[in-house]
């Protein structure tokens, strides 16, 4: 038998970085009011790593709306979980509108995306059920599937995007429920956007799947609400397959700039879910002011503006990267991923250069999240930038391309006045 603290000191995937990327790399602070040029390390940045995609973190309209409702409400109001005594009438309306929006029947206030999805997971599938998934979904889908494998469930994942062998195994899901008596059913999941990548998933081709499966279809669309579609309902707007798609979750966290998530269904499905999702249940409901904030969001979400302007800016972005020779992978969002061949000593030697020389702030991504031997810095664009931040920033990734290829970045510490 151990100590279970001397596990700690045993690096995982990414505390094998922790002793020098902590506080930098890793825990980075920035300073000052959200918008484009913000403080880090005593210096002024262009930010690029924010998913502030509609530019509403700081509006002044959103500003007022926030500090007029915690001035009415205060931040404990109301007190308890929804259940017992922390409903409103308020809640219910935001829920009202999002489901109006979403063009579904009823909706569900969440605390929190990532333990949402966890626990939508667990209330709508039991151990009978065969959860088919996306190879790509997002760490809470994944949280969600070994909670639903812990009480003896069964999954199968395809390959990302790859229909084909998302159809094997829903035949696969198909044959395992007939052997085990048939009391189960299927739970598709799959993202409306990734968020490294900035791809789709391929949602119309799943959901015509439904010709010959009989399955429930489940997106996680956090980086797609607000962003896609016509109106800003989300990727599956966006393919024109709102009705085909039975369970419909996003968070407050990216376009709305907030705390909190929702997910949209049928009543039937809200209903179950509002009566046994333990997660809600035994939680305090979420502030007024927050509630208060995020119709004020939604409001200005629907007006539209902010999403073209937001699309202005990243079609920018990504075609001026492109024309510097830059890979992009398949990104179709905002969502803009700037692949580069290298290791994770490399790239932080990349992104300690765009910092601290040429005073842009972006994050690297290095495996495990992505394969080994690739970098990845992620940019986020919003409709906050301008087409100035723009031409500077195509500028210097195209500065960064020529150092890499001319080997600058080789060695194991963080290269000190790179910039001539």
């Amino acid at each position: 038998m151990i100590d279970i603290f001397d596990r700690i000191n045993v690096p995982g995937p990414l505390g094998q970085y922790r002793k020098n990327a902590d506080g930098y790399f890793m825990f980075p602070k920035l300073e000052g009011e959200i918008k484009p040029m913000m403080r880090f390390n005593g210096k002024d940045v262009l930010v690029w790593s924010l998913n502030n995609y509609l530019g509403l973190a700081n509006d002044p309209e959103v500003r007022e709306a926030d500090a007029q409702a915690a001035k009415d409400w205060g931040m404990a109001y109301p007190m308890g979980a929804r259940m017992m005594s922390g409903d409103s009438v308020h809640h219910i309306e935001l829920e009202n509108q999002l489901a109006e929006f979403e063009k579904k029947p009823a909706c569900y206030l969440l605390n929190y995306g990532y333990q949402g999805m966890v626990s939508i997971i667990d209330v709508m599938c039991t151990r009978f059920d065969v959860i088919v998934y996306d190879s790509e979904s997002h760490a809470c889908i994944m949280d969600g599937i070994f909670l639903h494998k812990a009480k003896g469930g069964k999954s199968f994942v395809f390959p990302h995007n790859d229909i084909e062998r998302c159809e094997k195994m829903l035949n696969m899901a198909e044959n395992h429920i007939e052997k085990e008596g048939g009391k189960g059913g299927i739970l598709v999941i799959t993202e409306g956007v990734f968020g490294m990548a900035g791809d789709m998933g391929a949602l119309d081709k799943i959901v015509a799947l439904k010709k010959n499966h009989n399955f429930r279809l489940m997106i996680d669309d956090a980086h797609g609400f607000g962003t896609m579609g016509e109106t800003g309902a989300g990727t599956s707007e966006h393919f024109k397959c709102q009705d085909e798609v039975d369970i419909y979750f996003a968070t407050f966290a990216k376009s709305m700039a907030s705390i909190g998530a929702f997910v949209a269904s049928t009543r039937e499905v809200v209903d179950h879910l509002r009566f046994n999702m333990r997660s809600q249940i035994f939680a305090k409901s979420l502030p007024m002011p927050i509630v208060i904030g995020a119709m004020k969001r939604l409001e200005m979400l629907k007006r539209g503006e902010c999403r073209k302007k937001l699309w202005e800016i990243a079609n920018a972005l990504q075609k001026g990267l492109r024309e510097k020779g830059l890979d992009l992978g398949s990104t179709q969002s905002p969502v803009t991923p700037v692949y580069f061949p290298g290791d994770p000593n490399m790239g932080t030697n990349i992104v300690y250069d765009l910092r601290e020389n040429y005073g842009v702030f972006c994050s690297v991504v290095v495996y495990p999240v992505i394969p080994k031997g690739v970098l990845m810095l992620r940019v986020i664009p919003t409709a906050a930038h301008s087409l100035e931040d723009v031409e500077r920033t195509v500028n210097v990734f195209g500065e960064i391309k020529k150092k890499l290829e001319a080997g600058d970045y080789r060695g194991e510490m963080p290269m000190m006045n790179l910039r001539k």
